[in-house]
């Protein structure tokens, strides 16, 4: 088949991944070239050469009239509907695709669908968003189709989407490979406020085990003023680090620590850590006890650092093997594109 993969406009795909959903679009694209389709990824500048990313449209300089607007936007906000825009208008590139799937987290895809020639299928990644739920809400049922990372999220979906169809997120078996295991913990994704990395590390403080944190820091405040005067005295970042590193890294952990401070839709970094085998110790929140089983993970209440803390001692306990099982057989991205593939053979008209 010919897939049109619609990705984030604001970040570009290309390791070391600003965040889940790049990782999942390349490991997606990834997966389905290799089953032979003919994958074309509308995406942002700078992507992974190997991906050939088919870029979005970028705004051009704003005129000094329209920034006197009182009601003006956030930049990102303004360049993400330009882009988005931009590729609905224009049309041509999506109408050779047998299917477009919609993997961005952006209204106008969903808004627009009945603009194309193609079936589109949407994967919902979040909770229902002010500007998603209205595109939603006014959706042409004809056109489009959804799928949800997780149980958690379709329930979240359901009032306005019944008929949703599950697909977890996938990570590919063969580039996230198991480690010795028995070193200090390990937490790594965004640095960010609703990814907890705080109280990840007063749970480490108060088990006595030490944390080690890597990922991007967009919230570069944030990482001041909460994170970076916790570090020292066995808490250590690490930096943005590349594939090659993180694999290392996780793999070289007894426990991976994974502490959402919102209803997190899947968590991939969790899948990753199983990958790896090294048992996860978080918070049941979210995706998380759908993905975790009480061989490969530990889980503690939300936001309870002191649970967090018996939880980390506890995953440290667990078979590295279990964990490495459990990836397997619920996370391996064969299974996410099997599954995809399925539903655009029934989306093709």
């Amino acid at each position: 088949m010919s897939i049109g993969l619609v990705a984030s406009a604001r970040y570009p795909i290309r390791e070391p991944f600003a965040g889940g959903l790049e990782a999942h679009t390349w490991q997606l694209a990834t997966g389905l070239r290799q089953r032979g389709h003919e994958v074309t990824v509308f995406g942002g500048t700078g992507s992974d050469p190997d991906l050939r990313v088919r870029e979005m449209p970028v705004l051009p300089a704003l005129s000094a009239q329209s920034r006197l607007d009182v009601s003006m936007p956030a930049d990102y906000f303004i360049a993400e509907h330009h882009a988005y825009l931009g590729l609905m208008l224009d049309r041509g590139p999506l109408e050779r695709c047998d299917v477009v799937h919609n993997n961005s987290l952006h209204y106008l895809p969903i808004a627009m669908a009945s603009t194309l020639r193609a079936p589109m299928l949407t994967t919902l990644h979040t909770p229902p968003t002010p500007w998603l739920e209205s595109a939603v809400r006014l959706r042409s049922p004809r056109h489009t189709r959804f799928a949800a990372v997780s149980a958690h999220t379709a329930r979240q979906w359901s009032p306005l989407v019944p008929a949703v169809t599950v697909v977890r997120n996938g990570v590919d078996l063969g580039r996230w490979t198991p480690g010795t295991g028995g070193g200090t913990p390990v937490w790594f994704g965004r640095l960010v406020p609703e990814k907890g990395p705080e109280l990840a590390i007063k749970a480490a403080c108060e088990a006595g085990t030490g944390l080690r944190l890597a990922g991007p820091r967009p919230d570069t405040a944030y990482f001041r003023e909460r994170v970076e005067p916790l570090l020292g005295g066995g808490i250590e970042y690490l930096g943005h680090l590349a594939h090659h590193d993180l694999v290392h890294l996780v793999g070289s952990a007894s426990v991976a620590v994974v502490s959402p401070r919102w209803e997190e839709p899947y968590g991939l970094v969790v899948a990753e850590a199983l990958a790896c085998g090294t048992p996860v110790a978080g918070f049941a929140r979210g995706a998380l006890p759908e993905i975790l089983d009480g061989f490969s993970g530990a889980l503690a209440a939300p936001d309870d650092v002191h649970g967090l803390a018996d939880a980390i001692a506890l995953a440290s306990t667990l078979d590295r093997s279990a964990a490495r099982l459990r990836a397997e057989t619920a996370c391996s991205v064969d299974r996410m594109v099997d599954e995809y593939v399925k539903l655009y053979r029934e989306l093709r008209p």
